[in-house]
């Protein structure tokens, strides 16, 4: 992928963050979501599909609430952010309903990409929504969330990176308020230059990333580049960039340099994504033999684990070690009373044929 080929992107995840979003007194900034909602029209008329992660519920909750400070209590963040989504995607179908576009929310949790069901009717529902010709509007489930809404979405930065992955989007443009990601800190170095191309993410890439809050939000380049690194690895093209440059969407497509491009020639299955980005439900600790079998490409085989951590059933992600994830084919309980054990012992021990632990199809190296 290359900033010419983006114009020949299909699927397209725009992830507006909360300063982009709002102004400064932390309320919806209706005149920008226009202009959003003008230039995503514009993309439709290109055949383009649209789905939108959106920042901004707390805000606009906070706004509605009166309160000007910035909150920290889970619990108040809830309510602000429980107040917040009715105005939030109400503002959403007004303004761009006056471009003939239609919207649908979506709430999600991290649970939504961990658990395989949901996550497949999750994909159905979104699909059948673009070919509807209606833009999902998808935001965190902030009042049902009490650990994510702090800390694991990082002001939707992991969860557009997540959508963008899952539903096989070309291309995820983070709308933030910054041009880029730079060389150094351009808060403390005028000097600090804009890095235009990214085609692999090293220690050094991750050293200037840096760990600088925003003002209302939760993301900040660290977070963006922990997402970048998933898109890279899902084949899917990244850019951060500035989302008050003038018709910044229309122009970023039509191949304008502008932002941060993150490029990757990579390619994860759907299943294989699933599994590298879906919660672990446990952890499986294997001998040195099998970690070399493993990396030859083979199955796991009860015989060679040491031991078993968490509890897990049948058919759940699975850590190796720390090195691969997987779906168990057995649950901690089993494995515990198998653990080590040849297949002729697991027959008597479990009443029933041993099969592989985790088939090297439903496994992925991390």
């Amino acid at each position: 992928m290359s900033r010419k080929s983006l114009k020949n992107t299909k699927r397209i995840v725009i992830k507006l963050g909360t300063n982009t979003l709002t102004n400064k007194d932390g309320s919806l900034d209706l005149k920008y979501l226009q202009s959003i909602a003008s230039q995503v029209s514009e993309l439709k008329k290109q055949g383009k599909d649209i789905i939108i992660v959106t920042s901004g519920a707390i805000g606009s909750g906070c706004s509605e609430l009166g309160i000007k400070e910035k909150l920290r209590d889970i619990n108040m963040r809830q309510v602000a952010a429980a107040v917040g989504q009715s105005s939030l995607i109400e503002s959403y179908k007004k303004i761009f309903s006056k471009y003939n576009l239609k919207v649908a929310q979506i709430l999600l949790t991290y649970e939504a990409f961990s658990n395989r069901k949901i996550y497949l009717n999750l994909r159905n529902s979104i699909n059948t929504l673009l070919k509807l010709d209606i833009i999902p509007v998808i935001n965190e489930n902030d009042p049902i969330s009490p650990h994510e809404i702090a800390t694991t979405f990082g002001d939707n930065d992991k969860l557009s990176v997540l959508v963008a992955s899952k539903m096989e989007a070309d291309l995820l443009v983070m709308l933030t308020d910054v041009d880029g990601l730079y060389d150094k800190n351009p808060q403390n170095n005028k000097d600090a230059k804009l890095i235009k191309t990214v085609d692999k993410i090293d220690s050094k890439i991750e050293r200037i990333a840096g760990q600088t809050k925003s003002l209302r939000g939760l993301g900040g380049m660290r977070t963006k580049i922990d997402a970048a690194k998933v898109a890279m690895n899902s084949g899917c093209g990244m850019v951060i960039v500035n989302g008050r440059i003038k018709n910044v969407l229309v122009n970023l497509i039509k191949g304008k340099d502008i932002g941060t491009i993150f490029i990757s020639e990579n390619k994860l299955s759907n299943k294989q994504r699933w599994i590298l980005y879906a919660k672990s439900e446990g952890k499986i600790i294997v001998d040195a033999g099998a970690k070399k079998a493993l990396l030859n490409k083979k199955s796991l085989l009860a015989s060679g684990i040491k031991n078993i951590e968490g509890n897990f059933k049948s058919k759940d992600i699975v850590e190796i070690n720390d090195f691969a994830k997987g779906l168990s084919n057995y649950s901690s309980r089993d494995l515990k009373k198998i653990k080590g054990k040849k297949s002729d012992q697991i027959k008597k021990i479990l009443k029933k044929d041993a099969k592989e632990v985790i088939l090297r199809e439903d496994m992925v190296f991390s």
